[in-house]
């Protein structure tokens, strides 16, 4: 995968569950697993800012580019 999610790690740091931040987002338990896991195939801007909003972090910390090309094949 070539945008790597380190969502857990923010969490972790930030010590708090998927599921307080499942509730403070609005989002289902299911989809930010698919999310913190890497298989997600898009997420949306508004969901991006809630996450960065309440982990008070910036995109960056959640999302990283690994320097390769993705085919979607």
């Amino acid at each position: 995968m070539a945008i790597q999610v380190y969502l857990s790690d923010v969490l972790k740091d930030r010590k708090m569950t998927s599921k307080e931040l499942c509730a403070l987002v609005d989002i289902t338990e299911a989809n930010l697993s698919i999310l913190r896991s890497g298989k997600a195939k898009g997420v949306r801007f508004s969901t991006i800012n809630k996450i960065c909003y309440y982990l008070k972090c910036d995109v960056g910390d959640l999302l990283k580019f690994d320097g390769n090309l993705e085919d979607d094949e």
